[in-house]
């Protein structure tokens, strides 16, 4: 499955678990930038070790509030991977 295909079912997951509206136009935010960082490829293809290159990389640019807020993101959709 590609990154895009994956949104639906995580936003649909999140509603259901009773996520705010504006909780999730924030993760849909990093959901972008992750596409954009890594392009729309397969959900396997995504490593832990990618993962925390491209934070590693933000970490250098960003507010620490701003970078919890992409790290929360990534831990939320590892937790219901199973990762």
């Amino acid at each position: 499955m590609i990154l895009t295909d994956v949104w639906g079912l995580y936003k649909a997951d999140k509603q259901i678990q009773g996520y705010s509206p504006q909780t999730l136009k924030a993760y849909y935010v990093q959901f972008n930038l992750l596409v954009n960082s890594f392009g729309n490829i397969s959900i396997q293809e995504l490593s832990t070790n990618s993962l925390k290159v491209y934070l590693g990389k933000a970490a250098e640019k960003l507010k620490p509030s701003s970078l919890g807020h992409r790290i929360r993101f990534y831990k939320a959709g590892s937790k219901e991977n199973g990762h």
